[in-house]
């Protein structure tokens, strides 16, 4: 058995030294650099997948939600929906959206292999907004809200200087 276990570690060693001396020659960036992209390329439908199934669980916790507390008060409460249930689904809905968001930033880096600042700052909007539907001042304080509404503009001014300078680069 040592003898075995000696063979593969020698193998093992082998595969590594010519696997760095393969990727740290420098008179072969391109080879590291096609390495790279792999990976890159790897990380991002790894990460598309993994979105795939987080939108599909915002979905289906939607739905739930919609089915088992909507309905029940609608059919239970005289007066209809209440707020907290009301803003609780828009909530999870924005969640579904930003989820979506995100996967879009992830499909547009595999087909461009650049990244879009439109549509990140986008999707920060999106979250900051959700957290501005959801917030709930009889639990949370007055500055919470003043940093809600700072990022806010912040990310609104972001988005229309980022789309002003698109603008401006597409026409030049």
């Amino acid at each position: 058995m040592q003898g075995a276990e000696a063979l593969i570690y020698s193998f093992n060693m082998k595969l590594l030294r010519n696997l760095f001396k393969h990727l740290f020659n420098t008179e072969k960036d391109d080879n590291f650099l096609k390495i790279m992209g792999g990976v890159e390329i790897f990380i991002a439908k790894f990460l598309s997948i993994l979105m795939i199934i987080v939108t599909l669980f915002a979905v289906y916790d939607l739905c739930l939600f919609l089915f088992q507390s909507l309905a029940v008060e609608l059919i239970s409460e005289p007066q209809g929906i209440t707020k907290d249930s009301l803003f609780e689904a828009f909530g999870l809905l924005l969640n579904v959206l930003i989820a979506l968001e995100i996967l879009a930033n992830i499909t547009v880096y595999l087909k461009e292999h650049s990244v879009q600042y439109e549509l990140v700052v986008i999707t920060s909007l999106i979250a900051v907004a959700r957290k501005i539907i959801i917030f709930d001042l009889e639990k949370k304080k007055a500055f919470d809200l003043i940093a809600l509404s700072i990022a806010a503009f912040t990310l609104s001014t972001s988005y229309f200087l980022i789309r002003y300078l698109n603008q401006k680069s597409r026409h030049d």
